[in-house]
Parts: structure tokens; C-alpha cells; sequence
């Protein structure tokens, strides 16, 4: 996704939610800051990971889901992406993810023992995870990218997206994934993490709902397995 297709929508859920944009921006100049020493890989890189399919998996993955993916998602003709939280739950069932796109939220060991496996990493900066970048950053030494929702520059990338979930398939669209499998989403009841507010949550669902749907390019084909 273009930023200048991106921007509108993001101005629109800054207002809806609540959020300002320099917090936002505080937030990635930081990330870019705490990441000058990093492994940081090129575009060239993601582009060559995403095969025509991209499998992502969310934050509502199940055991029967697992099943699902050992049994459909071929290693040599997908991408495997993990959004977020859902990141322990591959790990913890011996699965490693391709990709973990994530905001630092979640059981940060276990994203971390996926950097360590090989996963490339997307982090992503927003307005309320500075503290998260600050305690977080400087444990993953593996391959790295890292986002922003607000201007991006040479370094800090932006796909569109606002939650780990849509995020990923913005990227995999970006990228050329032309066929998009949804594994262990749920817009509607989300899973319950202790901590989080779930009527915000259900908002953030909303938008994701809308950015992963209704702004779908009719060359994409986006589908739940």
C-alpha cells in the first residue's frame, strides 16, 4: 500500500481512537534510534520472501488450527507470517514463522526465541509502545525490519496497516503475495489477553476488519483457512 493511500485512513483512526500522530512519530524515531546497530535487511529481502501465498496467522490461533497448517501450508509455496501473540502459540507447538510482524506485545520471549530461529522480524513503532521498544529492542540481534504508521523515510518502512494482523497482510499485498490465507483470526470475539482493554481491542478489530476487506485489491485473493 501507497502512503498516499494510507495517510487518509490513518487520519481517520487517530480521530476514531483517540491516538495523535506525534506520539506515533515519538515512538518510531526511537525505534529507529534503539535499531542503528541492527541487523536491518533491505526490501529486496522481504520481496523475495513472499512466494504467491502468504499464510498469517492471529492472535485467536487454536490446536485445531495448528493442525490446519501442518496439513495446508507448504513450506517451499508459502510464506508463513505470524502476527503478534500469535507468535508463542507457533513457537510452543514447534511451528517457526517466516515473518513476525509485531508491535512487542505478547510473551517477548518466545518472539525472541523465533528471531533466534531465523524468523525476520517487522517491529513496528506506535504511540503506545515506547516502553515495550525501550525494554525490548536491544534482546533481538537477528534479522530485522522496522515500521512506522506515520511518515515513513529510508529506514522506517509503512505497508499501511494498524494492528499486528492487518499489518502483516498489508505487507504480504506490498510485497505481491497474490494469495492470502487467514489462520486463527477473529474479528468479532477476540481472544482475551490479561491487561487489555477489550472494547478497544474490538475498535482496533474494526479497523483491521475494514483495512484487510474492504480495502482489498481485486488482483489479492484473502481467504480463512
Amino acid at each position: 500500500m501507497l502512503l498516499s493511500e494510507w495517510e487518509p485512513v490513518y487520519e481517520d483512526i487517530l480521530k476514531d481512537m483517540g491516538f495523535d500522530r506525534p506520539s506515533d512519530e515519538s515512538s518510531a524515531r526511537l525505534l529507529k534510534a534503539m535499531t542503528q546497530n541492527s541487523d536491518i535487511v533491505t526490501e529486496e529481502v522481504l520481496s523475495d520472501m513472499m512466494k504467491a501465498n502468504a499464510a498469517i496467522v492471529g492472535g485467536s490461533v487454536s490446536e485445531k488450527d495448528i493442525v490446519k497448517i501442518k496439513e495446508h501450508v507448504n513450506a517451499e509455496d508459502h510464506v508463513l507470517i505470524s502476527a503478534g501473540s500469535a507468535t508463542g502459540f507457533l513457537m510452543t507447538n514447534g511451528i517457526v514463522p517466516d515473518i513476525v510482524v509485531t508491535d512487542l506485545d505478547g510473551d517477548f520471549e518466545l518472539q525472541k526465541m523465533a528471531s533466534d530461529a531465523g524468523s525476520l522480524m517487522m517491529i513496528h513503532a506506535h504511540g503506545d509502545n515506547a516502553d515495550l521498544i525501550m525494554g525490548h529492542i536491544k534482546n533481538i540481534t537477528g534479522k530485522m525490519m522496522i515500521t512506522t504508521q506515520s511518515t515513513p523515510d529510508a529506514v522506517l518502512c509503512n505497508y499501511g496497516g494498524f494492528t499486528d494482523g492487518d499489518r502483516a497482510v498489508c505487507a504480504a499485498r506490498h510485497f505481491g503475495a497474490k494469495r492470502i490465507t487467514l489462520i486463527g483470526f477473529d474479528f468479532d470475539a477476540p481472544a482475551y489477553k490479561e491487561g487489555i482493554d477489550m472494547r478497544i481491542k474490538k475498535k482496533k478489530l474494526a479497523w483491521a476488519k475494514k483495512i484487510i476487506f474492504d480495502m482489498n485489491p481485486s488482483d489479492v485473493t484473502v481467504a480463512s483457512l
